[in-house]
């Protein structure tokens, strides 16, 4: 089975891209989903980030706002944060592989915002970037509720450059030209893989 690690910065386009894989058959794991699942009523993260964040579990889920308060530009909170979800988030792709596996899968996708960042990209066979320019990918996250200029530069200093993502990827998708472009490539590069 390949595992595809699929990755670019916020606003870059990586939910048009999951969409695409998705119709074409292809199992996503998404990580941002697993850390919502973790966070929510009964998740597996909901206790321990009450221990570490007190005033940050409300109706036994974790209140998402108050935790981004609470690590908002603390360095320390942040890597105890990460010290919690990460493994957690990590067994949740072990199990997700195991069962592609088990389903005869022949290609996987990896969803990570930070897979270069985590070292996520060791884990797989070959990387894909998707990409905008600078000022799409602006215009796109401050449409988002409740983002802010210094909310998205807070965002874009703790993830790497997209130059970076795209000097080490295998594959870049451009997200700025138009959904039918971004697809078409997706689907060409489906068939490869799965060749």
């Amino acid at each position: 089975m390949k595992i595809l690690g699929l990755t670019g910065g916020i606003g870059m386009g990586k939910s048009t891209a999951t969409a695409s894989f998705r119709r074409l058959r292809v199992p996503v794991f998404d990580a941002d989903a697993a850390v919502h699942t973790l966070q929510a009523k009964g998740g597996r993260a909901v206790a321990p980030i009450g221990a570490a964040f007190p005033g940050t579990v409300r109706e036994g889920r974790v209140d998402r706002e108050a935790l981004r308060r609470a690590v908002l530009g603390n360095t320390a909170a942040l890597k105890t944060l990460e010290r919690i979800i990460h493994p957690l988030v990590r067994d949740a792709e072990r199990r997700f592989n195991a069962s592609a596996r088990r389903a005869g899968k022949t290609l996987v996708v990896l969803d990570v915002p930070l897979l270069f960042e985590g070292g996520g990209h060791k884990r797989c066979d070959k990387i894909l970037v998707v990409t905008a320019p600078a000022a799409v990918q602006r215009w796109r996250v401050l449409r988002r509720p409740g983002m802010t200029p210094e909310r998205l530069a807070y965002i874009l200093s703790r993830q790497m450059p997209d130059a970076e993502k795209r000097r080490r990827a295998d594959y870049i998708v451009h997200t700025n030209l138009s959904r039918h472009s971004a697809d078409r490539a997706i689907r060409h590069l489906v068939r490869e893989l799965r060749a």
